[in-house]
């Protein structure tokens, strides 16, 4: 059996969107969540009048468990009763024709004529690298290959816990293009300090307007990069050739060839 998904979407009004679950608008949701109360009934009932506060009705506690120490973890099922006005949103986006790995690289050749030089790393107490290696190792990620392999690319990835002061100076030192800052600790906003700190170097180091500036990571998006002083931001489901793209055009653009 198929779906016409087309054919469906004519009879929706996208002014009007609840969350579908068995039938059109039906306002289904699932919520799973901790409360730190001890397990047992009271606990199932607790869960159901939070999420019925929320303004979903019918609440249905499908799921518990014991997390030990007073804490217990729910799923619940819910009607919400509320509806979004699809077509009034916006989302600040990065505005590029994305090419491909091949494009990206005869477009250097054609535009550039240099090598394009791009330093990364994950900085400040971040220990994680799936988001820097997924955007600059050569095996990439996903089926995306990184920028390594990318023609008329030098690709630098330093890792992991990398102070702001030591990419900066590794951006000097080659003489970068763009300068790449992946977060993907966010607790207690840690990402937003050590950005905003980022933004700060390179302004006291008079670079900021010398050198492209781009964050990503999970809770990264091109709005809040904007926000923070950075060219652009790359969220979650964007790869190597998102990333080249916007840099190799902007330097035409600004003029930096």
């Amino acid at each position: 059996m198929t779906c016409n998904c087309n054919t469906a979407n004519n009879n929706i009004d996208l002014t009007k969107v609840k969350p579908y679950g068995d039938t059109l608008n039906d306002g289904q949701m699932e919520f799973a969540f901790t409360l730190p109360v001890p397990y047992g009934d009271e606990a199932s009932e607790a869960a159901k009048n939070y999420v019925k506060q929320m303004g979903v009705n019918e609440p249905a506690c499908v799921y518990s468990k014991d997390m030990g120490g007073g804490f217990t973890f729910f799923i619940v099922y819910g009607k919400a009763q509320h509806t979004i006005d699809y077509t009034t949103i916006k989302v600040p986006k990065v505005d590029v024709e994305i090419m491909d790995r091949v494009e990206c690289g005869e477009y250097i050749e054609q535009n550039i004529k240099r090598e394009v030089v791009m330093v990364g790393a994950s900085t400040g107490t971040d220990a994680h690298t799936v988001g820097i290696d997924a955007i600059m190792n050569m095996k990439g990620f996903h089926g995306h290959f990184g920028l390594e392999r990318f023609k008329n690319v030098k690709a630098i990835n330093m890792g992991s816990q990398v102070p702001n002061e030591e990419l900066i100076a590794k951006a000097i030192e080659v003489k970068a293009d763009a300068i790449l800052v992946s977060q993907t600790v966010t607790q207690k906003d840690v990402h937003i300090q050590n950005l905003t700190n980022m933004v700060e170097l390179m302004e006291a180091e008079g670079l900021r307007d010398k050198v492209l500036l781009i964050c990503g990571g999970p809770r990264v998006s091109h709005e809040l990069a904007q926000e923070l002083g950075y060219d652009a931001g790359f969220g979650p489901h964007t790869y190597a050739e998102h990333v080249a793209s916007y840099v190799i055009t902007e330097i035409v653009k600004r003029g930096r060839i």
